[in-house]
């Protein structure tokens, strides 16, 4: 299995290009808006640098999109009209018709989309979706969350750039934990109501660093996201993702990023959080190969991408005009 890579822009692609090659497949090349960019990660992973989008795809079964959001459409549709299967960072895009055109040009070619989801493939958090499916919890009433990170334009500035990102830090975290609420209760809010501030970073980015979203459900069930860029910046690391539902028989407090190290290194007080547990990552990346091989539907979709970009944007509605809205 032949993978490549249309631009270097999102910080998951340093590990993605690992997990591709743990996975015994090859890395074929790389291609980037930026050629100063992505020649410099060529050089630095081993992979092949290539001039343009339209070489690459020539050479590849597979792509990952790892481009600025607002570019995911035009990589996609050059990767469908070429039979490449697609894997798409998150979100979708900045817009609900890009994202519903990169499904649709997706499933017109016959090519396998999946969304770049990796929470779908964490251990805790598939062991908690089994107990639900279980009746463990009965009814479930209600949902809290937290995706929380440091400010990522020490990763790239354009993840605070309206224009490339779509937002701040609604577009950037609330999709994970969106789509993670769509699996576990089976259905997609009906109304949003999304609050948000700029108190953290306003002298850096001209974007919302601070958002808390209220989701409610048809069947009754409401939920809250706390999507914020509110770690510090010495924090030991990105940032993490936690949920806790309330049911009829009890509460289930899910933590995927807690199997880790401490690491105390100079000068004091300084931490690093190397993890040991499993890598969801790695059995994303598995996936979305075999779905390629075998040129079938992956168990996360680019319905999924959608839904969850269409949760993201109606928060973002909502805080602008400071009132719940409806999700579509």
């Amino acid at each position: 299995m032949r993978v490549g890579f249309l631009s270097t822009a999102h910080v998951h692609v340093d590990a993605y290009v690992g997990n591709v090659r743990a996975a015994g497949a090859e890395a074929t090349g790389v291609t980037d808006d930026d050629a100063e960019r992505g020649a410099r990660w060529a050089d630095a992973h081993g992979v092949p640098w290539f001039s343009s989008p339209e070489r690459l795809l020539d050479t590849v079964d597979a792509v990952v999109v790892g481009s600025e959001t607002v570019h995911h459409r035009r990589l996609v549709e050059q990767a469908a009209a070429a039979g490449v299967a697609v894997l798409c960072e998150k979100p979708l895009a900045t817009n609900e018709d890009d994202a519903r055109a990169i499904v649709d040009v997706c499933a017109a070619a016959g090519v396998p989309l999946m969304t770049a989801f990796p929470m779908r493939f964490s251990p805790p958090l598939r062991e908690c979706a089994a107990l639900l499916a279980d009746g463990a919890l009965g009814r479930v009433y209600a949902c809290t969350g937290t995706n929380q990170s440091v400010l990522p334009t020490r990763h790239g500035a354009w993840f605070a750039d309206p224009v490339l990102a779509g937002g701040g830090a609604v577009m950037d975290h609330v999709v994970h934990l969106a789509d993670v609420l769509r699996w576990y209760l089976g259905e997609d809010p009906v109304e949003v109501y999304a609050a948000t501030n700029r108190v953290l970073h306003r002298d850096t980015v001209a974007v919302e660093t601070g958002a808390l979203v209220m989701l409610g459900y048809p069947g009754g069930v409401f939920a809250t996201i706390d999507s914020s860029w509110s770690r510090p910046e010495g924090y030991p690391t990105w940032g993490g993702l936690t949920l806790e539902l309330v049911g009829e028989h009890g509460t289930i407090a899910v933590d995927p990023f807690s199997q880790h190290l401490t690491v105390h290194r100079a000068p004091p007080g300084r931490l690093d959080w190397p993890a040991w547990g499993s890598d969801a990552n790695q059995a994303m990346i598995e996936e979305f190969l075999d779905a390629a091989r075998h040129r079938r539907r992956p168990s996360v979709t680019g319905e999924d991408g959608l839904a969850a970009t269409r949760v993201a944007l109606a928060a973002s509605w909502s805080a602008a005009r400071g009132a719940p809205v409806a999700v579509g």
